[in-house]
């Protein structure tokens, strides 16, 4: 077992991240600003060298690779008729923003309020605007009130046009459905064409655009990959060392801090390196002959998901990315991005947006549906359709249904027990079902109909309500927005891990920053949210003061 391994080096820096994920690789760059501070940060996976991590059309080729992704499988569950479902998460420098969506998408003001709401000070949207602009380099039209200009991340908008998307947006607004030219701006609802974290052909990862420059320019931060951690070392209640393996010698190391262990590993791997320290559910620590550190039995609780399905449709009148991508059609592509020009290489997976109602009578938006000139095999992101094809995603922005994620042992090759329960709630089954009627309609308008030949996933032999939710069982999926495992609250939330300065409730110089901690899904990619717990959390580590909140409009 690794804990009984003699230690083949030991160093000391003032802090470690685990992990280099959007938030570590933030922390971790914030961090080495001050010129006398010295960072090591742990990264599990491998540099991220592949060239399809930086190639946009690359996306389907990385996100099933697992030299570069944890293909982490969650528990069979009676709600998806007994299937376990893959949930990609990166594993290389950059974490998931090297191998996902790229989609830029804040959410709405009221999902930051709620958090504020449930005793968090100073996380609410007017306090968090000013981080989400400190993140962005929005490229493109927009408001100074809610865009920012000179951050890292290039936001931009799609340079690459198709008949077929314009079809769908016109579509949408023909059903009452405003056109929104900013969702990031003053509200959310309407329909449009995504932001994306592409700039001039490639991938703009956290990794690329935070710590990679900070690694070159300060000499502080020290870079392990192939570093996976496994332990916390505590001093009493105050953690004093990381320890970890190296996963080509599978020698053990430790890495002391003389100031703070920031977990950085995610909504899975956060909670279970926790657990396996000692911090974690009491019963389930002695379960596994961990000794108890510090019973906290929120941790690895609270675990959501955006869950989804993609309806497709086969396509008539126009060549879709389908057949664009294959043959001397694809070289072409190629040849404009090696020449800057707008192509298909450089596209997110998703160009267009609908962010509405599963209610005519609820307020906001509680829908988001994605769309794409392109289709995959039975609606499932990997493989295109070889007929022309294209697609409507659909989710529920606030899931009810609540899972966990909980270590198997204390073996850390060994991946922790994943339950996100998805669909159990009944909430959920109703906006998904809504949803999917939804989708159906955006496919079926006067606009877009000259485009499609017909449906063929699921097809019109699934018509019922409950027709189309046990569908949505047997094939619904992760969006890859997992959350809420050392979720944020006051000490006295029996439900939460951390307080409202991302410190683990009753120890010491522990801090998780990560999308683990939020505390409700936002109604969005959890990616931007994920940016500005990062860019909140470096300045409480340095004791900088918040930016004012924004004044906004009452």
């Amino acid at each position: 077992m690794m804990h009984d391994q003699q230690l083949g080096s030991t160093s000391t820096f003032d802090y470690v991240v685990v992990g280099t994920g959007a938030a570590g690789s933030i922390v971790s760059a914030r961090l080495s600003e001050d010129p006398a501070v010295t960072v090591c940060a742990l990264e599990s996976g491998p540099p991220d060298r592949h060239p399809y991590i930086h190639i946009p059309a690359g996306f389907i080729k990385i996100i099933f690779n697992d030299a570069y992704t944890w293909q982490f499988k969650t528990e069979p569950s009676p709600t998806v008729n007994g299937r376990s479902v893959i949930i990609p998460v990166g594993r290389t420098v950059g974490g998931s923003s090297s191998i996902n969506g790229m989609i830029i998408n804040r959410g709405q003001a009221d999902d930051f309020n709620s958090w504020a709401q449930r005793g968090n000070a100073g996380w609410g949207y007017a306090d968090l605007l000013p981080y989400f602009k400190r993140f962005e380099r929005r490229i493109g039209e927009g408001d100074s009130l809610y865009r920012g200009r000179d951050g890292n991340i290039p936001v931009t908008d799609l340079d690459w046009q198709h008949e077929i998307c314009e079809a769908f947006i016109s579509g949408a607004t023909g059903l009452g459905i405003p056109r929104n030219p900013d969702y990031n701006g003053a509200s959310q609802p309407g329909v449009g064409y995504l932001q994306r974290c592409i700039h001039r052909g490639l991938r703009r990862s956290a990794g690329r655009m935070y710590l990679v420059p900070a690694l070159k320019k300060s000499g502080q931060i020290d870079l392990r990959t192939h570093a996976r951690a496994f332990k916390v070392v505590f001093d009493g209640k105050k953690a004093v060392a990381v320890r970890y393996v190296d996963e080509r010698s599978r020698t053990v190391h430790e890495v002391k801090v003389r100031k703070e262990v920031i977990v950085s590993g995610g909504t899975i791997n956060s909670p279970r390196l926790l657990q396996l320290s000692g911090v974690g559910s009491g019963s389930l620590l002695k379960s596994l002959g961990v000794e108890v550190v510090h019973d906290l039995p929120a941790v690895g609780e609270n675990f959501r998901d955006h869950c989804s399905v993609r309806l497709v449709a086969r396509a008539k009148n126009s060549k879709t990315i389908n057949e664009i991508t294959r043959g001397p059609a694809l070289i072409g592509q190629i040849l404009r991005w090696l020449t800057g020009r707008p192509s298909v290489i450089a596209v997110s997976p998703s160009l267009c947006y609908c962010f509405w109602k599963s209610d005519p009578n609820i307020s906001g938006a509680d829908l988001q549906l994605v769309f794409s000139p392109a289709s995959y095999k039975n609606g499932f992101v990997g493989m295109l359709d070889d007929y022309p094809g294209m697609s409507c995603g659909v989710w529920q922005h606030r899931p009810e249904s609540i899972g966990y994620v909980r270590a198997k042992t204390t073996d850390i090759f060994v991946d922790p027990a994943i339950q996100p329960n998805y669909l159990s709630h009944e909430a959920d089954q109703r906006a998904l079902v809504s949803g999917i009627a939804l989708a159906r309609r955006l496919l079926r308008t006067p606009q877009l109909s000259r485009f499609v030949d017909c449906e063929t996933f699921p097809g019109d032999s699934v018509r019922t309500d409950d027709e189309v939710l046990q569908w949505a069982r047997q094939h619904v999926g992760t969006v890859w927005h997992l959350i809420g495992t050392c979720r944020m609250g006051p000490a006295t939330d029996k439900s939460s891990v951390v307080g409202d300065e991302l410190k683990v409730h009753g120890l010491q110089s522990l801090r998780v920053i990560d999308a683990s901690v939020m505390p409700s899904m936002p109604s969005a990619n959890t990616y931007s949210a994920t940016m500005v717990i990062a860019e909140k959390g470096s300045d409480l580590i340095r004791g900088k003061a918040a930016p004012a909140p924004a004044a906004l409009p009452a």
